[in-house]
């Protein structure tokens, strides 16, 4: 039963802003639940996890769901349900953040089903929830009886102005020149995620040094608050002691060992490479089964998968460290071949090839209006983006049957990676709605960066000015603690058996982008600056590569491709452009063919004009700039005559018009406009001046007529 004074205990954030965890106060038959309050921010958690394991589990089952409720900024959701329905993308990138931080802290083979929710109970505009998710999430463990390795949390660092700024607002961020998400322990980094206006390796690393500082007064508080609930917290949880057959173990090494090791050495290509580990494992099963009898078996023969599979891995990972060669035979910097290619789609905006040895994706670029814009509507933020990119993974690229269900967690996740990538060197006149679809097409290793890679050669072919091309690439890291061995381009097996897997992205310059996963102790500063390094000379070596096929943006887009003209207007004319109830504007677009939108930016209108056929786009333009013609004294205009009168003629030109007097029409007196003009001629006319009395246009045709010579009235003449 929940107690309404509760236990907490509070830190402050190395600006001062204090935090405080509560607990026991919400959800106590949780197995450990707490309430996150900064300032009017409140996020609540909640633990559980089964006490007994998952029957024939060979995976931890855990699952982390974040999600923001409307309520806690006080509105209704809009959507047709009026109520919090599926994750949305920016709440499932909150979920990985700390799905990815506490994953490898709960203990080796704990398969018992544990779910972690967390929910904004309460909000403010310029509070970023999603940097206290994981604090969250281990503080609700650490006042449970799990057990876990923790505890850890997460913070923002940003480089604002020079300074590395921890848990900056909202509103900060807007000039930040980096960015990302710090999850650590007391004593080693776990995981990091983040962008840069390409930054330096150096930066980086000395922004991860500044959020584990600030992370272990984060981690004390959670120790101190366990230690306050009492061993309710202090006194974890008894796993089962798992027998173990070393005898069996002993045989499983020795029979397999050699086989192992022969094909690792074998430098073969992905599917060689698993059939072959594939026969050891099933050549292994008879010659037990012949050995001891199918009762021994069965006993005993849930051991020889899993010894197996941890012997094979040992095995690779020895042969990595003391041969100092790969799977594929490669050295530890030595990139797959490359090969790309360009505008392989005619009727795509921009399209592109990447293939980086088993790894391939094609990417397509799509050029769309204001209207096509994507909605962004969570619980803190309602927006609209202009840079979109999707991620396919189909389960045909690695050789296997899938039903299609639409986009996992990870394609959410690895298309925002690179979508951060790439955004960074967006031109800053950019007026398009950009898509970007990467459809992966093989995978071994890293197909995120191949994503990147394939993007910016994309957005070239389609001729957006970017600033730089963006090309990533895949680290991983395989250590003993006296050996490491840093690998550049990883293959998929060598992320499985790795104690380290990072993603960068970025130009010439510097990084963009990068995702960090580390799953070992202790890992020194200094073999981190190693790997950066070592990174950068593999991503400007991919740089390279690229720049064969592409090495500038396209002077132009694709003839197909819509142009976008963008004209500034007075504000008072944009309810002359859209007209009653939308008429002039869709009337306009009907004529013209063109897409026009107009928004109201301060004191301006700011109008787009999208088209793919030039005439379309004129007539637009000539449209809308006689709608907003201001008309001034001195001006001349070919005006259309609309009607006769016997005193003059009245006439139309530009968004105005006007009575050109008889007196007016001619040097020459005139008694009668018969037969000089009928309705539709067009005349040149001057605005020169306006009525006083009526402030209506003085116009005159005679001005601009050459004057008549005038007769010679001398007296010698007259003589």
């Amino acid at each position: 039963m929940g107690s309404q004074t509760g236990t907490n205990i509070t830190f402050n954030l190395p600006d001062g802003q204090e935090v405080k965890i509560e607990t026991g106060k919400l959800a106590t038959q949780a197995h450990g639940s707490v309430v996150i309050t900064i300032g009017k921010t409140m996020l609540f958690c909640s633990v559980v996890s089964a006490f007994e394991a998952r029957e024939g589990q060979s995976f931890f089952p855990l699952s982390v769901d974040y999600q923001e409720k409307f309520a806690a900024v006080g509105r209704i959701p809009g959507n047709f349900f009026r109520r919090e329905a599926r994750l949305s993308d920016y709440e499932i990138l909150i979920c990985r953040l700390v799905d990815r931080a506490i994953r490898p802290l709960f203990p080796d083979g704990y398969m018992h089903d544990t779910q972690v929710i967390i929910n904004l109970w309460s909000g403010e505009e310029d509070v970023l929830p999603d940097a206290y998710a994981a604090l969250a999430a281990s503080a609700a463990i650490a006042v449970s009886n799990i057990n876990f390795a923790g505890p850890l949390s997460e913070v923002r660092v940003a480089k604002i102005d020079g300074q590395f700024l921890v848990n900056p607002g909202r509103a900060a961020l807007e000039t930040a020149e980096l960015e990302i998400i710090v999850a650590a322990t007391m004593d080693n980094v776990m995981m990091v995620e983040g962008e840069a206006q390409e930054c330096s390796e150096a930066d980086l690393i000395e922004a991860i040094k500044v959020g584990h500082e600030a992370i272990k007064v984060q981690c004390q508080a959670q120790l101190d608050l366990a230690q306050l609930v009492g061993e309710k917290a202090t006194v974890k949880r008894e796993l089962e002691v798992k027998l173990e057959n070393e005898e069996l173990k002993a045989q499983i090494k020795e029979l397999t060992h050699d086989s192992i090791l022969e094909v690792a050495r074998g430098a073969h290509d992905k599917f060689t490479r698993k059939d072959a580990f594939k026969n050891i494992k099933e050549t292994l099963k008879e010659q037990l089964l012949e050995a001891h009898g199918e009762e021994y078996m069965e006993e005993n023969g849930h051991f020889v998968s899993p010894y197996y599979n941890k012997l094979q891995k040992e095995v690779v990972r020895e042969m990595v460290l003391s041969e100092e060669v790969r799977l594929d035979g490669r050295k530890y910097d030595q990139v797959r071949p490359i090969w790309t290619e360009i505008d392989y789609l005619p009727s795509a905006h921009g399209s592109a090839i990447f293939n980086r040895g088993e790894t391939q994706a094609i990417a397509t670029l799509t050029l769309g209006t204001k209207m096509d814009e994507q909605m962004i509507d969570n619980a803190l933020l309602n927006s609209r983006s202009r840079f979109i990119l999707h991620y396919n993974f189909p389960a045909f690229s690695v050789g296997e049957t899938k039903p299609m269900r639409g986009p996992g967690r990870r394609e959410v996740g690895h298309a925002n990676l690179a979508g951060r990538s790439l955004k960074k060197v967006l031109p800053e006149d950019n007026s398009y709605t950009i898509r970007i679809v990467s459809d992966i097409l093989e995978s071994n290793g890293s197909s995120s960066m191949a994503t990147v890679c394939a993007g910016s050669l994309a957005m070239m072919d389609a001729g957006l000015q970017i600033t730089a091309p963006v090309s990533g690439i895949a680290m991983g890291m395989i250590s003993d603690g006296d050996r490491s061995a840093i690998l550049s381009d990883i293959l998929g097996d060598e992320d499985a058996i790795g104690d380290m897997d990072f993603k960068l992205t970025g130009t010439e310059k510097g990084i963009t982008a990068c995702q960090m996963d580390i799953k070992i102790e202790g890992l020194p500063y200094e073999t981190l600056e190693k790997a950066l390094q070592q990174a950068r000379d593999g991503r400007l070596h991919i740089l390279n590569e690229m720049n064969k096929t592409i090495a500038q943006p396209n002077q132009d887009l694709k003839p197909h491709a819509p142009r976008v003209t963008e004209m500034e207007v007075d504000k008072e004319f944009i309810g002359a452009i859209i007209g009653p109830g939308g008429k002039v504007i869709q009337e306009l677009q009907k004529t013209t063919g063109a897409t026009i939108n107009i928004e109201e930016v301060g004191e301006k209108g700011i109008v787009n004009i999208f088209s793919s056929e030039a005439t379309g786009m004129e007539e637009a333009i000539a449209a809308i700039e006689r709608i907003t013609h201001v008309v001034k004294v001195g001006d001349i205009y070919d005006a259309r005559v609309a009607s006769i009168k016997d005193y003059g003629v009245f006439v139309d030109f530009m968004n105005s018009g006007g009575l050109v007097h008889i007196s007016e029409i001619s040097h020459s007196r005139l008694n009668t406009l018969d037969g000089l003009f009928k309705e539709g001629d067009v005349m040149k006319i001057k605005v020169v001046g306006t009525d006083p009395k009526t402030r209506k246009w003085r116009l005159s045709r005679k001005v601009l007529l050459p004057k008549p010579e005038r007769k010679d009235d001398s007296r010698a003449s007259r003589d």
